[in-house]
């Protein structure tokens, strides 16, 4: 699962509105403007003045056997044309940051559900007993708004929490020895461990206790297994250069690659989140003619590279890849002050895309649209539980049915 913390702009990636720039920073009508007055909007307050259409500075073109629209930022993504669906209808609940991510990895805009990844490593089980079976890899700088909630277990057991993984210094903290401490004195102290943690059990019966046994033998495990996994210097210099790879640093690249070795290796569920994708325009750096241009450049080529990487290994079918922000951005323009000339977009719910890749889905296939200044939504709507219905069931399971009892009921993604 590939995130842009922060959402991307879909008029100027996958969503072509040639009547968008047509109009471009003309008045927007007045009939959507009633409409939009009945919304919240997180930084634009139309009671106070009337927001201009917003075109895309940027020209799309067709790729592939089915003529699918991508954005000249995406000149390498757009090779991939026939591996992906395209779902340009995506709608959500939530117009903030951290609820719209919570929303799509718990099911629920509040802290304490437990998260996609969590579920899924929670209903297939891992392939790999020496590494986690669901692994995060953060870029950008920072964690998501949602933060660690995105990958946390919620009210499952903690053994199907997230594992974050770092691409500088050790890859997870506190993995290796202490100082001083040989491989057969830390094996000797665990062993202590568990049986001071099995007298703990045999008292209380908390479930808990056994997932700290667990995680104990793991993390001795993860000692050998996981820098081997996150070397990845060992891969030929032409798949670096394909992704784009910089070693010793923190990129969106490197965690591209990381992704495909840890999958490869039998871990079930990747996440990556890429900080820096909330394009508002109030500064040259943060406007869609400049800062998505930027941002798209450390993407567009190790997105490509994976998605052809995997098909090349022949893993593409078996794997399911998603691509997306927590929300789409506004066809008007966003001008916090009168006399800003920098473009850029606000937060919008009602309508944004998303793709997906392998794991059984239809490649070169456009799925939804919206009408022609992309306001909303006008076939095939796709929420974000219908999303995650999707998602579940292309892994195979039905998620009515893929359930936990808390607290006497039922949860569920």
């Amino acid at each position: 699962y590939l995130h842009m913390a922060g959402s991307p702009p879909q008029q100027d990636l996958f969503d072509a509105k040639p009547a968008l720039k047509q109009h471009h920073l003309q008045p927007c009508p007045d009939q959507l403007l009633d409409v939009l007055k009945k919304e919240r909007l997180a930084f634009i307050d139309l009671s106070k003045a009337r927001p201009k259409l917003l075109g895309s500075p940027y020209e799309f073109s067709r790729h592939g056997e089915a003529g699918m629209e991508i954005s000249e930022l995406l000149p390498h993504f757009a090779g991939c044309a026939d591996d992906i669906t395209l779902v340009r209808s995506m709608h959500t609940d939530q117009f903030n940051h951290a609820p719209a991510q919570l929303l799509l990895y718990t099911g629920a805009p509040r802290f304490g559900g437990a998260s996609m990844g969590s579920w899924v490593t929670y209903g297939l089980g891992s392939e790999n007993d020496n590494l986690p079976g669901f692994v995060v890899l953060i870029s950008g700088g920072t964690d998501p708004s949602g933060g660690k909630s995105l990958w946390g277990s919620g009210f499952l057991p903690s053994v199907y929490q997230g594992v974050q993984c770092r691409t500088q210094g050790d890859p997870i903290l506190f993995v290796s020895d202490p100082a001083g401490m040989s491989r057969e004195v830390r094996r000797r102290s665990l062993d202590a461990l568990q049986q001071l943690n099995e007298a703990e059990y045999d008292r209380l019966h908390d479930p808990e206790t056994r997932t700290r046994i667990s995680q104990y033998e793991l993390a001795f495990r993860m000692q050998m297994s996981v820098p081997e996994v996150m070397d990845m210097s060992k891969e030929p210099m032409h798949i670096q250069k394909a992704y784009g790879v910089e070693l010793g640093k923190e990129s969106f690249a490197n965690n591209c690659l990381l992704a495909r070795r840890l999958i490869e290796n039998g871990v079930r569920f990747v996440q990556l989140f890429d900080w820096g994708w909330d394009f508002h325009g109030t500064r040259e750096d943060s406007g869609i003619a400049d800062g998505l241009k930027e941002k798209c450049a450390t993407m567009d080529r190790p997105v490509a590279a994976l998605v052809k990487d995997l098909r090349r290994r022949g893993l593409l079918d078996d794997t399911l890849i998603v691509w997306g922000g927590e929300f789409g951005r506004t066809p008007f323009r966003e001008g916090r002050t009168a006399k800003s000339q920098i473009l850029g977009r606000d937060h919008y719910p009602d309508c944004f895309t998303m793709w997906m890749a392998g794991g059984g889905v239809k490649g070169g296939f456009d799925y939804g649209a919206t009408d022609e200044l992309g306001f909303g939504v006008v076939e095939n709507p796709v929420h974000v539980h219908d999303l995650q219905a999707t998602i579940l069931h292309l892994l195979g399971f039905d998620h009515t049915r893929l359930t936990y009892r808390f607290q006497g009921r039922d949860y569920r993604l």
